[in-house]
């Protein structure tokens, strides 16, 4: 067995990024891209690369159960409410990209090894995977009160899908720092910035901490760093931490590496990379027991 088959279903922003970096995975070949609108430009470009297409969206799925081993659902969060339960019957290993947290967070700096033995994994969010490794990063050598993410993309790599869960992306952004990042109390904002040239993906952090020992803290946010930038090579810490009135903060930048969409794009491609991550994972062990 060569490779490990999987389908994508949206053909928008992130589902045609996805699909340009599985091209590139020794362990991944996309043996269906799925849609709604047969004429959009993901599927256009998708057609001119020799990939199967399909604007029948999960039917098709439905219909060829044998196409695909994992999907990858890069729609909206209301249809992945939808889909979820017929992707578990179907047996797939789900990557749900999307804000609906149906399925088990997974940040694969801190958790890879406990989704995979899950049938549908969630990504959280673009600024949940910038930014709950961090916090899980701190909560591990300090005592962490109150914790709040900024998560600033630019206007125009917010696509439909993303405008349309707003308030699921703050609501689950939180939902992860708090479950998966070890923190008490948490709150993420969202800033939609227009400005022109549009601006790289920037998240910033404020943590309340007791008695925080600085040293302690840059270390471990270092190292998490170091970890996150083997498979986001674009991730960098750009501030701190530092210590001001009593409060920790630290800023990390976010370079998308231009596979599909503009290098600000940062936002998109850090979860494209994290989904790519886990399923390349899951594909390694599962030829392995194929073996």
């Amino acid at each position: 067995m060569d490779k490990v088959k999987v389908g994508i279903i949206g053909t928008g922003n992130i589902g045609t990024d996805l699909l340009m970096k599985i091209r590139r995975s020794k362990v991944l070949k996309c043996e269906i891209f799925a849609g709604w609108n047969p004429d959009s430009k993901g599927i256009q470009l998708a057609r001119r690369m020799g990939i199967a297409t399909t604007s029948e969206s999960i039917r098709y799925i439905q219909n060829n159960p044998g196409c695909c081993d994992i999907v990858f659902d890069a729609t909206s969060a209301k249809s992945h409410l939808y889909h979820a339960p017929i992707l578990k019957e179907l047996g797939k290993f789900t990557l749900d990209m999307t804000p609906a947290h149906v399925g088990k967070f997974c940040v694969p700096v801190v958790n890879l090894s406990e989704a995979l033995d899950q049938d549908n994994v969630n990504l959280v969010t673009c600024g949940g995977q910038a930014t709950v490794p961090l916090a899980y990063a701190i909560s591990r050598v300090a005592q962490v009160e109150y914790l709040e993410v900024v998560a600033t993309i630019a206007s125009k790599s917010a696509g439909k899908g993303t405008r349309d869960n707003i308030d699921e992306f703050t609501q689950t952004t939180k939902d992860a720092l708090i479950e998966v990042g070890g923190i008490k109390r948490a709150k993420a904002i969202i800033v939609l910035n227009p400005a022109e040239p549009p601006i790289t993906m920037r998240n910033t952090i404020y943590a309340i901490i007791n008695n925080p020992d600085m040293g302690k803290i840059r270390q471990a946010v270092g190292e998490m760093e170091q970890e996150i930038r083997k498979y986001v090579p674009g991730y960098r810490v750009i501030l701190g931490p530092v210590l001001e009135n009593g409060r920790v903060t630290t800023s990390i930048e976010v370079t998308g590496s231009g596979d599909f969409l503009p290098q600000y794009a940062g936002n998109l491609d850090i979860i494209t990379c994290a989904a790519v991550r886990i399923a390349e994972k899951y594909a390694m062990e599962k030829m392995g027991r194929m073996e």
